[in-house]
């Protein structure tokens, strides 16, 4: 009996056994190190690391593209970790020490009602001062707990998008409460209470959209109203307006349709947004 043999030309690069393995990319580089996905030669040029040996260029392009691709539960982009609560706080911390070194850094930058048309940065600037350190830290615990569970629910810029829109709230709300012939009318409030208040108000909406229980939030949200209410020298005004605006942007992201939820992202976003401005330039108008 003859047994067939199929033969590969000889001028191929490691087609014979005795031949070192090349690079598919490199054909003149000799590769020993195989992908761990498709078991190919590969060179160090086109050698990327993994948690477990290394692949090839064409398999961690591939691997990237499908990572890019999934989502999460409410449609935002899988993230691994909460980077843009990271850089809140670390934005937070680094002007608290500004304002410790040049105390009236604070005074250009705190919300103030009365010049709030003339200098609307103040009306999202406000919520990177603090009063105190202690001050300070609790809203960085609260940004740090709160941040963690919802950017990676929602994605980087919706997550970004609700902290921002709740602060705006916050001093919108202040805006329309002061009246000009009060003292509030020149207090300066600063804090990132108000954003804080419209994570929490994210959160609760988020859990209940979800069947999930909601007594932990319920009960610090309640904890932290009656404070606000209660406790001297704080802000309610903002408080209440983070806490209804936040509330207004997690409704929205929360509830959109599941093919559209990117369409209702952007355009109810921007939506709030210009509500909110209206708001603001109404209320000067009035002032």
């Amino acid at each position: 009996m003859t047994r067939s043999r199929t033969s590969q030309p000889d001028n191929q690069p490691g087609s014979r056994p005795d031949e070192p393995p090349v690079c598919p990319r490199h054909p003149d580089r000799v590769a020993y190190v195989r992908c761990q996905r498709c078991d190919r030669p590969t060179c160090p040029q086109c050698q990327v690391p993994s948690a477990v040996g290394v692949h090839c260029v064409d398999c961690a392009r591939r691997s990237a593209t499908s990572r890019r691709g999934a989502r999460s539960l409410l449609g935002g982009r899988l993230v691994s970790d909460a980077l843009v609560t990271k850089g809140l706080i670390i934005a937070c911390v680094t002007i608290y020490l500004a304002q410790m070194a040049a105390p009236a850094l604070g005074v250009r930058l705190a919300f103030v009602p009365a010049v709030a048309s003339s200098q609307p940065w103040r009306f999202i600037t406000t919520a990177f001062l603090h009063a105190s350190l202690m001050h300070l830290a609790f809203n960085m615990w609260a940004l740090w707990v709160l941040g963690s569970a919802l950017e990676p629910v929602l994605g980087r810029w919706r997550f970004a998008a609700l902290y921002a829109l709740s602060a705006v709230g916050g001093s919108a709300m202040i805006y329309w409460l002061a009246s000009p012939t009060s003292s509030s009318w020149w207090g300066l409030t600063v804090g990132a209470s108000g954003a804080v208040f419209g994570l929490f108000a994210a959160l609760f909406i988020i859990q209940r959209r979800f069947g999930r229980d909601t007594t932990t939030i319920v009960g610090l949200l309640a904890l932290n109203l009656v404070i606000s209410f209660l406790g001297a020298g704080i802000s309610w005004q903002g408080h209440l307006g983070g806490l209804a605006t936040g509330a207004l942007v997690a409704t929205l992201y929360a509830w959109a349709p599941r093919d559209k939820r990117t369409v209702y992202g952007v355009w109810g976003t921007a939506g709030i947004a210009i509500g909110l401005v209206g708001l603001i330039l109404l209320r000067a108008g009035l002032a």
